[in-house]
């Protein structure tokens, strides 16, 4: 970098909640604040509370979009807002995030542009925006895989595990979570966190939380998450008459409380952080997953957690009965997941590999 022009950085993002992608946000707007960069937050797509978090700590955020998912209005404010704030560098955070930032590119010069993914690519329209892109950071070596299979070129990829410190929670009860989401406080809780989409799986969870209670009563399950197949998790959780036992939210601003008193944390496709499963790793959680990118990179199989296949589908409701029912196991693997997202996972080392990976883009 040259001259004595102060580095800026405009993260862009959806509106997400303090867990997985969102919490990583936190983290690293906080770390390259402290490194001595200006950070603003670009938020395009309606809910989350990371925004509002982010802003009662005084970075400045702009709201760019009003609908679910990031569409054309959205990448057109984005552009209008990097040529009129002119940021040193642009850091997109998530697939459909780093699609606009490429998107967008020719229309905003003097800016480097990077791309944070915690899953891989799957389709060449991506992989034709982030090749645009001066830098792309993946957490694992199988999502920077999938990126040079899209045509990004593995010298612009860097590989950079995750790190983890938990949210602080809001200090809200049990029975002030079970009062917010419609929970009975005696009974056993699941927390799932995915966005509503397809690469979620979901009707995999759905049909294990239905097979779960024919062996285990007394469990209830939240859901946290939007997309555009909301309207057909809610459908089939009627038709197999799940509704009183799964809470489906869009956004959940007590997120971190809710980790912490779940029992198990769960997740049924391929999500970034797992979900809720990295910030759930640092607060003692145990977890039970589809096999994916993100479950293998984190959870020890037997040790932490189990992994399970995604065939046959009797494993992954089998396996989270195994936690719920054997309350030494549960204690068992929480601790040692615990353990390992201080060794393997710790949010100071990481966030330091992270500003510098941004800062070779500017040198």
């Amino acid at each position: 970098m040259t001259g004595d022009r102060p580095r800026s950085m405009l993260m862009v993002a959806r509106g997400l909640d303090p867990v997985g992608t969102g919490r990583q946000i936190e983290l690293a707007a906080q770390a390259f604040q402290a490194a001595g960069w200006d950070v603003m937050l670009a938020v395009g797509t309606a809910g989350g509370t990371v925004p509002a978090r982010l802003a009662a700590q005084g970075f400045t955020v702009y709201r760019l979009g009003t609908r679910p998912s990031f569409d054309a209005a959205a990448a057109a404010r984005l552009a209008v807002l990097c040529r009129r704030c002119a940021p040193t560098v642009v850091h997109a955070w998530g697939r459909s995030a780093a699609f606009v930032a490429g998107s967008i590119t020719p229309l905003v010069r003097g800016s480097r542009a990077v791309a944070h993914l915690a899953t891989g690519p799957r389709s060449r329209r991506l992989g034709w925006a982030l090749a645009r892109l001066d830098r792309v950071i993946t957490v694992s070596a199988g999502v920077a895989g999938r990126c040079e299979a899209v045509g990004v070129r593995s010298g612009r990829i860097d590989i950079l595990p995750p790190g983890i410190e938990a949210a602080e929670p809001a200090g809200l009860s049990r029975q002030d979570l079970a009062a917010r989401l419609g929970l009975h406080s005696d009974t056993q809780w699941t927390l799932c966190v995915a966005p509503l989409e397809s690469a979620a799986r979901l009707e995999r969870l759905v049909w294990a939380i239905d097979q779960l209670a024919v062996v285990h009563r007394g469990v209830e399950h939240v859901l946290v998450g939007q997309g555009p197949l909301a309207a057909r998790v809610a459908r089939r959780a009627r038709v197999q008459h799940l509704a009183e036992r799964l809470k489906v939210v869009p956004f959940f601003d007590a997120l971190p409380d809710l980790v912490r008193a779940s029992q198990l944390v769960w997740q049924s496709g391929d999500v970034a952080y797992g979900g809720a499963i990295l910030d759930a790793m640092a607060c003692g959680v145990p977890a039970v997953a589809v096999a994916s990118d993100a479950t293998r990179q984190l959870i020890v199989d037997g040790t932490t957690g189990r992994i399970v296949p995604a065939d046959p589908e009797s494993e992954f409701p089998r396996r989270a009965f195994n936690v719920l029912e054997d309350r030494e196991l549960a204690a068992r693997y929480g601790a040692a997941a615990q353990a390992r997202a201080r060794e393997h996972f710790a949010a100071g080392p990481a966030l330091v590999r992270h500003v510098e990976a941004v800062e070779r883009v500017v040198m």
